[in-house]
């Protein structure tokens, strides 16, 4: 049995922050402690009475002056795609063509897959990223590859082979029995073992037919535990030509309603575009919108509209993330950097509560894991992240004249990137420092 007695400043939210000033929202501790046990947290707390109950072979380890907060959660990102960022195009089916479905291919060699798996959990680590839902290839070994590596670290992750039978090279083509065949396989094999979980994985309705998305949702029924990802109105080309492939239904959001892929599991990569009536219907369902920032600037997709979604009368729930590697960075702290930007472009605003609630309480509550994850408190799963404001010589200057929690949350996803990371705690353990 291992225990630890982390030390530093504590912060973690209870619930989304009504203004800038909300301090209800969210428990602060100016000399804190969080011990871990087993890869779960038993106490948290003002330090002095934490440390009271920590056995004596406990190992303690200081951060002060850091701040230590819940692991961040990115809620959209492709693990394939790691040599794909970066890569020049004029927008998404551009990028796709060109660049994305030919990397793609490379994963059906296992040990490329592998190899680019322990890059990927690496990137993780280092920017604070301690859970996050993943697309794999086409290709059942990029899967097995995935949670392989993601088990022997010991991450709470959710992935799933991509499901994609048209519209694509052939050598990255399922069937649309192939593609329930395999996603099952994965399923019986990898959901439930240590902290892994499945999703069922259509990339999107381009590259699925009928006959396939009807499969994804016989899954959904299924295994109606799992979660489903795929993709939704990024972009005015990719809704056309939706539209052309499925002229019966009335918009995009019908298109995977009719197939039963719509509830309260349901993440849906950046929704930008969304009319009202979709918009209705994803918040009768329960479903999730990714807000995808750095990706969308990146590739000109759009500004995703917070305010009209979050503040309707039955507000559709939303999640924030990376994208990777339609996005241009693996951390949470630049990706609410440019979602700051984004909404600052249509008069909206994000407070930097707002913002570090989002990557962390906020978007374990749209995975629906806000019981394991996402906070610091007795029963949670030690996942968490050491934050040093003051990292980069540019930060402890502007550290100089910061007086509040708000400014310094506001600092760090202002100027903060992989550097303003200290230590990455994955299930209790230290990862960031032995990598």
């Amino acid at each position: 049995m291992t225990s630890r007695l982390i030390r530093g400043r504590l912060l973690s939210f209870k619930d989304v922050p009504r203004d800038i000033d909300d301090t209800s929202s969210y428990s602060y501790e100016e000399d804190g402690a969080v011990l871990t046990t087993d890869g779960v947290i038993i106490a948290s707390g003002d330090y002095a009475s934490v440390k009271q109950q920590a056995p004596a072979e406990a190992i303690a380890i200081d951060h002060r002056p850091h701040l230590i907060m819940p692991g961040f959660i990115d809620t959209h990102l492709h693990f394939p795609q790691m040599q794909v960022i970066g890569s020049y195009a004029a927008a998404l089916l551009e990028w796709l063509n060109t660049y994305t479905f030919v990397e793609e291919q490379k994963f059906v060699d296992p040990v490329h897959a592998a190899r680019i798996a322990t890059a990927f959990f690496d990137e993780l680590v280092r920017h604070g990223t301690t859970s996050a839902v993943a697309y794999c290839s086409v290709h059942k070994s990029s899967a097995e590859a995935f949670f392989t590596e993601s088990h022997r670290r010991n991450f709470r992750m959710i992935a799933g082979k991509v499901m994609m039978d048209r519209n694509a090279p052939p050598a990255l083509l399922d069937t649309p029995q192939s593609g329930y065949d395999d996603t099952k396989a994965i399923i019986e094999e990898w959901h439930g073992k240590g902290r892994q979980m499945v999703a069922i994985t259509p990339r999107f309705a381009i590259t699925s037919s009928p006959e396939q998305l009807d499969m994804a949702g016989a899954l959904m029924r299924e295994f109606p535990d799992l979660h489903m990802q795929t993709h939704l109105s990024e972009n005015h080309a990719e809704i056309e030509f939706t539209k052309e492939l499925y002229p019966q239904h009335h918009d995009y959001v019908a298109v995977y309603d009719h197939y039963g892929l719509l509830g309260p599991k349901s993440l849906f990569g950046h929704s930008i575009h969304l009319s009202d009536r979709e918009a209705d219907a994803m918040s009768a369902s329960g479903s999730v919108a990714v807000f995808c920032p750095t990706s969308n600037l990146f590739l000109g997709s759009g500004l995703f509209d917070l305010k009209n979604l979050d503040e309707r009368d039955d507000p559709v729930r939303i999640a924030i993330a990376t994208d990777i590697g339609g996005g241009s960075s693996y951390s949470m702290l630049r990706t609410l950097d440019e979602g700051y930007k984004i909404l600052q472009l249509q008069g909206q605003r994000m407070t930097p509560l707002e913002s570090f609630y989002r990557i962390t309480l906020g978007n374990a509550r749209a995975l629906s894991l806000e019981d394991r994850i996402g906070t610091i408190e007795p029963g949670r799963e030690a996942d968490m992240v050491v934050l040093n404001a003051g990292a980069t010589p540019a930060m402890a200057l502007r550290m100089e004249t910061v007086t509040k929690l708000s400014e310094e949350l506001f600092l760090l996803q202002t100027m903060g990137d992989d550097r303003a990371i200290v230590e990455t705690y994955i299930a209790g353990e230290p990862a960031k420092s032995v990598l």
